[in-house]
């Protein structure tokens, strides 16, 4: 995809999941320490600073209803990937299995396959929600964790507290771990709330949670996520990032305390500004609605579109591409292989981007179906 991109100068992209304004001011600030705070070049623990671990213990308990104490650990990361890598490896053997509801993130089907791990896929509902019968099912002797990611990619659906509460049940009724990816926690819309399955009673012995400051503070090159996880994982977690990375990148964690100083007011204007770009992306495409469906995008920055007759999603985010100069995800790289779908993204998107953008977008969709037709 980005290689096509670079060879159709003017496409717009509506494919890269990311925020498009930058980091509080309050970032770059915290950063200077580094020229009076000399002692801070040098490697620091393995876990995170203190004064980070404080701060995001202190948001956990806050907003995510996770008080921490000795059966819970937290750990600074190199972004919500990373963590979700050290996880897996802390977890599973080769062979293992980790089921994933489709359609599902594809750094962690990739991640899976870097630890000789097996990705069960599993299919969600019409809503594009996990079915939790279904997942249920598809337990095995080697089966290791489920995954959710609510709010999700590539759907934008938010999963309602009783489904996650449904899976985080199974999970300690199986012996399993609920990996739960609340990297998008930040972003929802129309009154619904995220809800994070650490914070449900009796959670904390089986249920991993990540978290990213790469999408809300507009931080995705800094690589800063963090990760709860109960404390016997600890020494396999200690050792794993040891050998990754010895410590988190002090600049950037640096950077990520300042974005918790820069205050929830700074966060709430930055998120109106999405949320008024998704109204509009909404809108253009309930203005065509034969040309689409999909199921309610009520959070983290994405659409995704079931195009009926599309035929082959790659070729048609390629033709997209060349022919209308405009840039999408296609569905195969989300699991999905029985259907047409395309994933939009609009978080990097400001009003006047939206609005070309979708233009492009449905232009090109209307102009080869009729080509096909």
């Amino acid at each position: 995809m980005a290689e096509w991109i670079r060879t159709h100068p003017g496409t717009l992209s509506l494919g890269q999941g990311i925020a498009g304004y930058p980091p509080p001011p309050e970032a770059l600030a915290e950063t200077s320490r580094l020229q009076s705070e000399p002692q801070l070049h040098r490697y620091q623990s393995v876990e995170g600073l203190p004064e980070l671990l404080e701060a995001l213990r202190g948001k956990l308990a806050r907003r995510n209803g996770m008080a921490l104490g000795p059966d819970r650990s937290l750990l600074v990361t190199a972004g919500a990937n990373a963590a979700f890598q050290q996880v897996i490896l802390a977890l599973c053997d080769p062979g293992d299995e980790v089921i994933l509801p489709l359609p599902c993130y594809f750094n962690q089907d990739m991640a899976l396959a870097l630890a000789s791990v097996r990705a069960v896929h599993v299919r969600g509902d019409r809503r594009l929600h996990p079915d939790v019968d279904a997942l249920a099912r598809a337990i095995t002797s080697r089966t290791r964790a489920i995954v959710t990611v609510s709010p999700n990619n590539p759907t934008g659906a938010v999963y309602p507290g009783e489904t996650l509460q449904s899976i985080n049940t199974l999970c300690r009724e199986r012996g399993l771990v609920h990996i739960s990816d609340e990297t998008y926690e930040d972003f929802t819309y129309g009154g619904i709330t995220h809800v994070s399955p650490g914070g449900f009673p009796g959670a904390s012995g089986h249920t991993v949670s990540l978290f990213s400051f790469s999408k809300a503070y507009g931080f995705a090159s800094w690589r800063v996520g963090y990760v709860v996880y109960p404390s016997e994982l600890r020494d396999a977690m200690r050792t794993i990032q040891d050998t990754f990375l010895i410590c988190p990148p002090v600049v950037s964690q640096l950077a990520a305390l300042g974005c918790l100083k820069a205050g929830d007011a700074w966060l709430r204007d930055r998120l109106s500004q999405v949320a008024g770009v998704r109204s509009r992306v909404l809108a253009h495409l309930e203005s065509v609605p034969d040309l689409a469906q999909w199921p309610a995008a009520d959070g983290a920055f994405y659409v995704h579109l079931r195009i009926p007759g599309g035929g082959d999603p790659m070729d048609l985010a390629r033709r997209l591409i060349e022919q209308h100069r405009v840039a999408v995800i296609p569905g195969t790289a989300f699991g999905e292989t029985d259907a047409c779908t395309l994933r939009v993204a609009y978080g990097a998107l400001t009003a006047e981007t939206a609005d070309d953008g979708l233009h492009r977008l449905i232009g090109g969709l209307k102009a080869l179906r009729q080509a096909s037709a």
